[in-house]
């Protein structure tokens, strides 16, 4: 195939190659007089080509029947093959701060990665401790999550620019469990007076113990699919399930921190309808609100909006964003101390704050029975927003993430992580965007932001434990103003995409109402069906060609495609498989306006109809012949005076000439051989005359079975001669496909109806020839390059060049 645009020398260089060249010539002309105003308005293209068939294209293209592919002896051994460039490059692969950091510029990334450093740092310090409320644990378990994690993503992680650490959606599953298997209710002593105390340091001991037995196990299942490389399972978790679920899980989030805000203590629910539940014990509880809680509240509240406006705003002229979130940290510990807010008001505060760092500690595997599920859902759910977040910036600054190596990073982190009192970690989308906007390049800027925790843990964590709550609460708040946001996702997608609008609202009411672990599996397996609805109900087109080009389009959607008399051309806009070919079997009868079932029935009363005239007429004709040799028979013997039997049984017949009739037979001449040889009788000669005649027109009629209309008169055929299916948008053929196809070439054959194939891939093609559906009648010829090659195949073949398109008598 060769192309050349229309300017004098390329058409110079096209009338040479035609004259090498055989085949059709079949311009392509743009014809809109939208399209012709544009800048390339009289460009077109001549291609000159055989119409090429699957055979006729293998001997062009010269298909090769060897394979590339090693076979899997080969792939072992290859595996097992053990050399210097092949240990170096598995130790980059696992280990990929191995490939980078040697490189690493200090003069053009090291200024960028101290400030951004610096600058995630701060906001890890309150989010860190915030975050832990979320997961019912202390506050200094957030601020050892920020640290391990962090160090872990550094040598094993391949993104340049998220913060691993805590997250909202994360802590919130995480608080789930630990509340469900430590709830306070198993934690209350008798006390001195008779009252039930809780047991605050056993409570918050055991949900440590449960919260990094839980990540522990999550970080196990991410390393195994990293390992056998699974990284793909995340694509199952598309975009609107993603931000539904996040959605409704910052709905979550805010239910669980309204005890803070307004200082009450509501009872504990779980299960499906949890939130909704809490969110109307809450409310039931307002009027015994402390107000000192609610205005340290609605202070921070106002801060934080109006400073993060100020950062939203003027980010472009500011060198960093104000940490306004350690302002108010800050500010509120050294109010609420020199004020004595907890003795004199009852401000509900953070506490102690161990410094120091603590001995490392097993999980305890016996826990692992009862939260296996939840653990799951954490490495999905973690594993998902970390490589959103990864890819999104790799793909703005240009570099490449590995999918699976970011499931064995998060795995390592948690695996870890949990062994040193943190719980389960992801990327955080806040933390990641003043990352990369303060000039982040590299990973060194996580170890910047870990050196800054560890200093806080060490030397400064202590003096945060007059915190109130309430202000972490509201740096939650706060901070769930992006999630809040994909609220608008339902008018885009209302617009755009009504499917995924329904699994972004399926996915965030199943998920606000069943709780997280039972609302991501609802979620899943809906938006899985969706992907099994569109397979199992695509659209089906009928595709008319646009007159002088090579375009075969849906007539329903573009005016200018025209059908071919005679030929119908089907297309499914998805693959045919086990799902949906007993759909596509049904409109291909209803476009083709043959119902092969109901020709089948008429078929068989014609046969069984021909069988009864034939009988009768057989019988007729037996009888018509018996009439016919008595009346020869008396006719012949009519005259005859003598008639004896002489020697050598040769009878002697005397006939009496004065009564002869004319056309009697002389019996002297041929009695002899009549009787000794035996004659044809002319009776059953004539018979079987008759049923050779009747034989034949029965078989002509049952050939014109197919020309014959139902009960109404109607044609069914209505002149089609020729049906193209269009396969292009096939990618696999199942077993039950190409029993379809091979159902549709054998009954549609019954009924004088040509069928071919077109636009098959290659894979469809060595699937087809595997599972032996290429036959003597069902030849190889009858599958074509193009729509384009079989109609001008099919309308050569009927000598109907008239109707080519694109294609003159004189090309012919």
């Amino acid at each position: 195939m060769s192309s050349s645009h229309s300017d004098p020398q390329a058409a110079s260089r096209s009338s040479d190659r035609q004259q090498l060249s055989r085949g059709q010539l079949n311009p392509l002309r743009q014809t809109d007089k939208d399209m012709e105003q544009t800048q390339w308005s009289s460009a077109e293209y001549v291609v000159q080509r055989q119409v090429l068939d699957e055979q006729r294209l293998d001997e062009v293209a010269q298909k090769g029947m060897w394979s590339t592919k090693p076979t899997v002896g080969e792939q072992i051994r290859e595996s097992l093959r053990c050399s210097v460039p092949r240990l170096k490059h598995i130790v980059l692969t696992w280990i990929p701060v191995l490939s980078w950091l040697p490189h690493y510029s200090i003069r053009e990334n090291a200024i960028g990665d101290l400030i951004s450093g610096c600058s995630v740092g701060i906001m890890h310090l309150p989010q860190g401790m915030a975050y832990a409320l979320l997961a019912s644990l202390r506050p200094v378990v957030g601020l050892y999550t920020s640290l391990y994690p962090v160090l872990v993503y550094f040598i094993f992680g391949t993104s340049k620019h998220i913060s691993i650490g805590t997250f909202a959606v994360i802590s919130i599953m995480i608080g789930s469990v630990t509340e469900r298997l430590a709830p306070d209710s198993n934690f209350f002593i008798n006390g001195t007076n008779g009252t039930d105390d809780l047991n605050i340091v056993a409570r918050d001991s055991m949900r440590v113990q449960i919260a990094c037995s839980l990540t522990v196990l999550a970080g196990i299942f991410q390393m195994l699919l990293g390992l056998v490389r699974f990284g793909f399972v995340v694509t199952y978790l598309s975009e609107p399930l993603v931000r539904g679920y996040t959605t409704a899980s910052a709905c979550h989030v805010c239910v669980s921190q309204l005890k803070y805000l307004f200082g009450v203590k509501p009872a504990r629910f779980a299960g499906p309808f949890a939130l909704i539940y809490t969110l109307v014990n809450v409310c039931g509880l307002l009027p015994q609100t402390r107000v000192p809680e609610l205005v340290i509240s609605l202070v921070a509240f106002a801060v934080l909006i109006l400073v993060k406006e100020i950062n939203e705003c003027y980010r472009q002229k500011l060198p960093l964003p104000i940490p306004i979130e350690l302002v108010v940290i800050i500010a509120a510990t050294i109010i609420s101390h020199f004020c004595e807010l907890p003795t004199t008001y009852g401000v509900n505060v953070v506490g102690e704050i161990p410094s120091g760092l603590k001995a490392p500690r097993a999980p305890d595997p016996t826990l692992f029975s009862q939260f296996i599920g939840d653990a799951f859902a954490v490495a999905i759910v973690g594993y998902a927003i970390n490589i959103s977040l990864g890819k999104t910036f790799a793909l703005k600054h240009g570099y490449k993430v590995d999918s699976n190596q970011e499931l064995v990073a998060a795995g390592l982190c948690n695996t870890v992580g949990g062994c040193f009192q943190c719980y389960a970690v992801t990327s955080s989308l806040s933390r990641s965007l003043v990352q990369e906007s303060t000039g982040g390049k590299t990973q060194v800027a996580g170890v910047v932001s870990s050196v800054i925790v560890l200093i806080t843990i060490l030397k400064i964590g202590s003096l945060f434990e007059n915190l109130p709550k309430a202000v972490l609460a509201t740096i939650v708040f706060v901070n769930l103003k992006g999630m809040f946001k994909q609220f608008l996702d339902v008018s885009v997608l209302w617009k755009t995409n009504r499917i995924d609008l329904l699994v972004w609202l399926v996915t965030f009411i199943s998920t606000v109402l069943l709780n997280l672990d039972m609302g991501l599996a609802v979620s899943v397996g809906f938006s899985v069906l969706t992907v099994i609805f569109r397979t199992q109900l695509p659209r089906y087109s009928l595709l008319g060609n646009v007159p002088g080009t090579d375009l075969y389009l849906d007539m329903e959607s573009y005016r200018a495609a025209k059908e071919i008399p005679g030929i119908k051309i089907i297309r499914s806009s998805a693959t045919i498989n086990f799902t949906n070919a007993e759909l596509y079997l049904e409109f291909l009868q209803e476009k083709s306006g043959i119902e092969i079932e109901k020709l089948k029935a008429e078929r068989k009363k014609l046969e069984a109809k021909q069988k009864r005239d034939q009988e009768k007429e057989r019988k007729r004709n037996k009888k018509e012949a018996k009439m016919k040799k008595t009346h020869h028979l008396s006719n012949a013997t009519n005259g005859v005076k003598d008639l004896q039997l002489n020697e050598g049984n040769v009878f002697t017949v005397t006939i009496d000439k004065n009564n002869q009739k004319d056309g009697a037979f002389n019996l002297t001449e041929s009695a002899t051989n009549s009787f000794n040889k035996g004659q044809t009788n002319l009776a059953y000669e004539h018979m079987s005359d008759s049923d050779s005649d009747t034989c034949d027109h029965n078989y002509e009629d049952i050939t014109k079975v197919s020309y014959q209309g139902g009960e109404d008169g109607r044609a069914c055929r209505s002149g089609i001669h020729s049906i193209i299916l269009d396969l292009s948008t096939t990618s696999f053929v199942d077993t039950v496909t190409v029993k379809m196809l091979k159902t549709i070439f054998r009954d549609f054959r019954a009924v004088d109806l040509d069928i071919y194939l077109a636009g098959c891939q290659a894979c469809v093609v060595e699937q087809l020839e595997k599972a032996n559906f290429f036959s003597e009648s069902v030849p190889k010829s009858r599958l074509f390059v193009s729509v384009h090659d079989a109609v001008l195949h099919i309308l050569s073949k009927q000598e109907r060049r008239d109707f080519m398109p694109g294609v003159s008598d004189t090309q012919m």
